[in-house]
């Protein structure tokens, strides 16, 4: 990709407004064009960079690199995995989404909890994999807790009484 038409626009734009300022402002402009090139590519460098890691995320596990050889960028996009490719390799099976919240539970709202570093990573990790932020997997995982804790599982119940255990007052 070629930075130098967009840099040239730019510079145009400058001496453009500069004609307005008279002779001092175009002088001016002109001293600054030079310096202006490797700010303003510094800049676009910037901004297809931001880019690039914004699509790399909506793309997941896909990815887009912005690479610089020279003085000039170039992009190298590696699309997700198609699937098995080697012959009579099994295709992981899809993981089970639940159903997605109805409007008509009413509006969303915010909670805080507390997790360790590690379970934190983890959950990073895997909401990488999927291709979804932390708070998509999260509701997620929530509501396939919810949904299969209803569905034919028994309540968990305390073990049955044994006879070490008492309770009571002692005197």
């Amino acid at each position: 990709m070629d930075l130098t038409s967009y840099v040239d626009n730019l510079r145009q734009e400058l001496a453009g407004v500069a004609e307005l300022g008279g002779a001092e402002a175009r002088a001016l402009a002109e001293r600054l064009a030079g310096p202006l090139d490797s700010a303003l590519r510094l800049a676009l460098l910037d901004a297809l960079t931001a880019a690039a890691a914004e699509i790399t995320r909506d793309l997941a596990p896909g990815s887009v690199e912005l690479r610089l050889r020279g003085r000039e960028p170039s992009f190298v996009v590696t699309p997700p995995p198609a699937g098995p490719e080697l012959p009579g390799e099994a295709e992981a099976p899809e993981p089970a989404v639940p159903p997605a919240a109805d409007a008509e539970e009413g509006a969303t709202s915010r909670i805080s909890f507390r997790l360790s570093e590690h379970l934190k990573s983890r959950i990073e990790e895997a909401a990488a994999r999927d291709g979804l932020s932390v708070n998509a997997w999260l509701v997620r995982a929530a509501t396939a807790a919810v949904a299969s804790s209803g569905a034919g599982r028994q309540p968990q119940r305390r073990a049955p009484f044994s006879g070490e255990r008492y309770t009571g007052w002692a005197r």
